[in-house]
């Protein structure tokens, strides 16, 4: 599956950047027109449509509260870390997506300092579903970054190479990516274009992972088992929170990354065990 992995990554090119780039830019300019690059103009010219897809969406808060939390980088861990074995290849490119993800959001984040919308709207106006966030970080959306990060990093790893399938393949993640971004605005937790922007930023930080672990593959010794006690340990820890998460809020969405966490542990166990006893 690796080599597979790495004959589709060695055919990207650097030219896949210009789009979301340009997005970014077309973003900016639209708020520019509109007068909105100040922090309350930001916040007033989304207000209808944040309400809209806030109503729409928040209609379904147990769905909201499960799927957004597949932006928490510890459910995320939960659910791929089986890649670590079969597509060690993949792993590495999402860890230095993630960096690259990490660095973009939380520069963004204190550039800006937007404030949420619990901090700009009455919030009593709409859903709000879990924690209220009333900080001045909202732009962009971290949990979108991340999802489009995974999204983009496996929607390029397994990519089809008949042209129906492939297109078929990038709608179909691409808009499962853009349904749990939009969790974030059915929670309250984010404006449209915060989530906008973390989408694209993820999908650029996505391209940038392959891109840096293409060329230096600095995770290579990841699928070698006689480092499997590191990951066993990550998981273990895993583990534990996925329980207090459960004690905490007993959503469906931690007892599934739990189970998803003991079968990578299972299989990396009998992995490092089959290695050991050669």
């Amino acid at each position: 599956m690796n080599q597979s992995v790495i004959a589709n990554y060695a055919r990207l090119k650097i030219t896949l950047l210009y789009v979301p780039i340009g997005l970014l830019l077309l973003m900016i300019i639209g708020l520019y027109i509109q007068k909105a690059l100040s922090i309350n103009g930001y916040g007033l010219v989304q207000k209808g449509l944040f309400f809209f897809l806030n109503s729409e969406l928040g209609s379904y808060p147990a769905w909201m509260n499960n799927l957004t939390q597949i932006g928490n980088e510890w459910v995320f861990f939960a659910f791929f870390s089986i890649l670590i074995i079969y597509a060690s290849e993949v792993f590495g490119a999402l860890i230095y997506a993630l960096l690259s993800s990490a660095l973009f959001v939380n520069l963004f984040k204190e550039l800006f300092a937007v404030p949420r919308p619990a901090a700009f709207f009455e919030s009593s106006h709409f859903y709000i579903i879990g924690p209220v966030l009333q900080g001045h970080n909202s732009f962009p959306s971290g949990h979108s970054a991340t999802i489009f990060v995974t999204i983009t990093v496996l929607m390029f790893a397994f990519c089809p190479k008949t042209i129906k399938y492939k297109i078929a393949w990038f709608i179909s993640l691409a808009s499962v990516g853009l349904l749990l971004s939009a969790t974030r605005i059915g929670v309250g937790a984010h404006y449209p274009l915060d989530v906008f922007a973390g989408c694209v930023l993820g999908y650029i930080s996505g391209l940038i992972g392959i891109f840096i672990n293409r060329k230096y593959r600095g995770w290579k010794w990841m699928d070698k088992p006689k480092f499997y006690p590191f990951f066993i340990i990550l998981l273990l820890i895993c583990s534990v929170l996925m329980v207090i998460y459960i004690f905490n809020q007993q959503l469906i969405i931690y007892y599934l990354a739990f189970i998803s966490t003991l079968i990578s542990l299972f299989f990396i166990l009998k992995s490092y065990v089959g290695y050991v006893k050669k």
